[in-house]
Parts: structure tokens; sequence; C-alpha cells
């Protein structure tokens, strides 16, 4: 099974953008200030699910969509009948529920339950989901909405409660009664973003609220920004016991969990401690104050056999490299480096490399694992992987009308290491410049897109650019995959609601080579799948 899950994600970082959302919905009575228009929401419904029995909800921050996407977490959610919900921009990172957030929320998987015939969308169990400045919002989310959450995933993120919150503001108070009490919880924080300020407070929570069931995981030889196989792997077997202990064989809404039936195992220590031996939390030997709860004796070895693929290894270190020389590190940044964008002459495609070097990232070093090339791949951004060091950028439904986001490029390099050196992962940061707007003005041409019956597999489209230079397209939503100029129509959930729309949009950038050219308008066509 694990080489099939590494398999699967060799082909998520080969196929970026392959993952479909079927349906989306405006939020209504919102605008976000990040583009002056109302949110989206997608939804992915697996396509052999007859009734939903959960939804995963994440707002756009940065890590939510490479999870959400990730093949392994897609098939694991197929298994147990789990759909995604993904919002963007995302509304509020304190989910306060004052400001109108559950309003929101609540109006928008009303609206999504109608369009896509899910009815179930109004009433099953919500996992939050939330990375970094959005990892506090899934514990308020909980805290108001303790009846309706399955489970919380705060994602190299926060603890319920923090004094420390990733967006850097206050937190919401919870008042006297409020809880998350038989709540199953997972707190993730990677090796190299470590800090002890964070964990303290996932500690302190669980003195304070003892029935409480949070787990914890360091996840070992990783950072802030990247999603590994890994870690997508754990996340999968924390919500598959979820819907075991929570959901299996209950005929009236959850069963609340009890600590005391779960493990114990202690925390992870960046100094290497000697650490307690997991076991019953009835028979726990350490000091339970520095001890974090699992669901069972699978998920707390799981825990300790993450921490060992990583103990008492070295350390390695990458650096980024263009035109045959390392670029400068900027270690006190948030994204330590930050490039310039510098196509080729085709305007799009772009070079980088990675190569180990000492901690600095001055020069160039031998002290590293001979085994397997590093890797960069796509975080997050408008961006696809070529081949090893060939990036070109791809817009993709996100959108054209974000100025913090539409050309905003995140890659990660990484290396798995050996028997004797650590993981090593590396950020890094390319804004494209959007719109270009310089050299002659071009318009596409991209004639109406005619309806279909739910029988035909392809849709093949022709727009043209009156600059001759080639158009490229994205898809928005629909149950379709893109490949080359020509859309292949997936399968469709039993349950849908017909007709479906599929919305596509073509963009061609211009170019800064030569005669320079400016970007086309976007152009944007819709269709419908119709059940006949």
């Amino acid at each position: 099974m694990r080489i099939i899950n590494l398999l699967l994600g060799l082909f998520l970082f080969s196929s970026m953008y392959a993952a479909e959302w079927q349906w989306s919905v405006k939020l209504k009575d919102y605008i976000s200030p990040e583009t002056n228009a109302s949110p989206e929401a997608y939804l992915w419904i697996p396509p052999n699910c007859n009734n939903i029995k959960a939804v995963m909800f994440g707002q756009h921050n940065m890590c939510e969509e490479t999870i959400f996407e990730h093949p392994v977490f897609r098939q694991t959610m197929t298994e147990l009948g789990i759909a995604i919900v993904w919002l963007t921009p995302g509304i509020d990172q304190q989910w306060d529920v004052k400001k109108g957030s559950q309003k929101y929320f609540d109006t928008m998987m009303s609206d999504l339950a109608e369009l896509s015939g899910y009815s179930e969308l109004n009433t099953v169990p919500v996992v939050p989901l939330g990375h970094s400045a959005m990892a506090t919002f899934p514990w308020n989310f909980a805290a108001w909405n303790p009846e309706r959450t399955l489970a919380v995933i705060s994602y190299h993120g926060d603890a319920p409660r923090t004094n420390l919150t990733g967006y850097g503001g206050d937190n919401l108070e919870w008042g006297r009664t409020r809880n998350i009490d038989g709540i199953p919880g997972l707190m993730i924080e990677g090796e190299y973003e470590w800090w002890e300020a964070r964990v303290n407070p996932a500690l302190a929570f669980r003195m304070m609220y003892p029935q409480s069931t949070i787990s914890f995981l360091c996840d070992a030889g990783h950072g802030h920004f990247d999603v590994s196989d890994a870690v997508v792997d754990y996340m999968c077997l924390f919500l598959k016991k979820a819907v075991q202990y929570r959901l299996s064989g209950s005929e009236h809404g959850m069963k609340s969990i009890d600590i005391t039936e779960g493990w114990l195992a202690d925390r992870w220590y960046s100094d290497g401690k000697q650490r307690a031996s997991a076991s019953q939390y009835i028979n726990y030997g350490g000091d339970p104050h520095d001890a974090f709860w699992y669901f069972d004796e699978e998920t707390a070895m799981e825990t300790e056999k993450y921490y060992a693929r990583s103990s008492g290894k070295k350390y390695q270190y990458i650096g980024l490299k263009r035109n045959g020389k390392l670029l400068p590190f900027y270690k006190d940044s948030h994204s330590q480096y930050h490039l310039n964008f510098e196509p080729l002459t085709d305007g799009l495609n772009f070079h980088i490399s990675a190569t180990f070097t000492d901690s600095l990232r001055q020069h160039m070093t031998t002290d590293h694992s001979p085994k397997e090339k590093i890797q960069i791949d796509r975080i997050n951004g408008p961006v696809k992987k070529v081949n090893d060091s060939t990036f070109t950028v791809q817009f993709y439904r996100m959108g054209l009308d974000n100025p913090k986001r539409t050309g905003d490029i995140w890659l990660l390099a990484h290396h798995l290491g050996d028997e004797k050196y650590k993981s090593s992962v590396q950020q890094l940061n390319i804004k494209v410049p959007y719109p270009n707007t310089e050299g002659r003005i071009q318009q596409i041409n991209f004639p109406e897109l005619q309806d279909i019956n739910s029988r035909q597999k392809t849709v093949k489209l022709d727009a043209t650019a009156d600059s001759k230079l080639p158009v490229s397209y994205y898809v928005k939503v629909g149950p379709v995959e893109l490949v080359g100029n020509e859309l292949i129509i997936g399968n469709i959930p039993p349950k849908a609601k017909y007709p479906l729309a599929v919305t596509v949009v073509a963009w061609q950038y211009g170019s800064t080579a030569g005669e320079k050219v400016q970007t086309a308008k976007a152009v944007e066509r819709t269709f419908y799948i119709n059940n006949d």
C-alpha cells in the first residue's frame, strides 16, 4: 500500500490540476478584501458516493488546497464517503460568529446542497482543516459547532485557545462553558518550524480541559510549507479513526470520545530527549501533562514510527540555483528565497534547480545523502512542473483577479534523506507580474461551447488569439479533466443534480521577449451536461 501511495504522490506532482471540483457557488452577501468580489466555494464529492457521511472544510491559505487535491487524500475520502469544500479567498481566520462567519457557512452549505443534489450537506458532520494563518479557525469552528464537528485538523498550525495564533491577532474567548470535549483534534507542527511556544498551549489546554481528546504530531523532517506523502498518510489514518470511533454503529448522531479508552504518547522533543513509552491511557507511565491523546494503539505507534524515521540523523540543507549560480538566501524572511520571474523566450517557462549546501546556503557541499535527486514541486499558485528544473506558469481556478495570489507561485525543494541523513525541505516564492501591460494588445476568440449529454466523453476546445500566440485553458469547475485542448468527462456522482455546469477559461499571458505582447483579457465559457 505504501508503494502505491508513493506512486500516486508522484502522479500528483507530475499532473497538477488533474483534481476536479464538480460544483461551485459564490458566497452570498460577503465581499472579500482580497478581490473586492464574493469568494467562491468549491465542492468535490467522491464519484462513487451515494450518501455523504461527512465533509472536509478549508479556507484558502496555502496547504489546504495541496492536501485536498493530493491523490491519496482523495482516495481515502472516497473510501470514507467524505466530501470536500474549499473556499477561496477565506473569510475568517478567527471564526467569529459575531461577524457572521457561521451564517455565511450555513448558507454556503445550503447552496451547495441544492446545486449538487446532495441535500445531506446541510446536516452531515464537518471536519474543519486550516494551515498556518488559517490554523486557529478549525478549533473555534468546533467550539461553536460541537454537535456537528466530527474532528479537527490544525495543519502546521495552532493549539486550541492558543495565545500565539498563526495570523498574529487575538484569539477568540470561548467563555466558561464552551469546550470541545470528546471531539478528536489533531495539531501538526513541522520539525523545521519548531517553536516550544506553539506546543505549550496545546499541553496547557489538555490540563485545562482534561476530557479533551487532542492528538499531536511533530512532522519530523519537514517544515511549515510542505505536504509530504507521509503526513498525508497520517492525516488519512486520523480521519479513518474518527469515522470508525465516532460514526460506526451510531444511529443517533456522533459518539463522544471517552479519553480513558484511548492511548497516551509522550510529546516530541527537539533536543532528542528520552521519551516515555506510549501505552493505554489508564496504564501510562510517563508524565500525562507532557503527553498527548491518541485513538488507539495503532495511531500511537504510527506516531512513534513517524518520529523514529527522523531520530538521530544528520541534517542536510538545500540551496537553489539559477543559471548555474547559487541564489541569495534570506534566513529571516517567510519564503527565504524570493525570486524575480525570469521566463524563457516563450514568456511562460522558467528554470530553477536545487543543490545541497552548507547550513548558511552559501556553498555547495558533498555532506548529504547520495540517494535520489532533490525534487522541486508545487506548493500552490499558478505553476505546473514540466521536468526536474523547468516549470511553466499555469493559471487555474483560483482566478485572475486576486492581486495577492494570481501571480503568487510557491515551490518546494525536497529530499527524503536516507538511513544517515534527515529529510530536507526548502520553500521558495516567485511573483509573476499580472497582467503584462507592455507591448501590443491581443484578443482571444473562444467560440461558445455547446451543451452535451452525459454519454459524451470529450469536448474539444479551439480558442485562438489574434497575436498568433498559443492559448491556454483552465477548468474552473465541473466533473472534467483538461488534457491539452480537450476536456475529458469524468465519472459523475450518482445523486448529482442535472444539468451540471462546466466552466472553462481561455487565457494568453503575452510576451516579454522579442516583440512584446500584452496579456489578453481572459474569456470564460460555460456549457452544461444533461442527463439524457
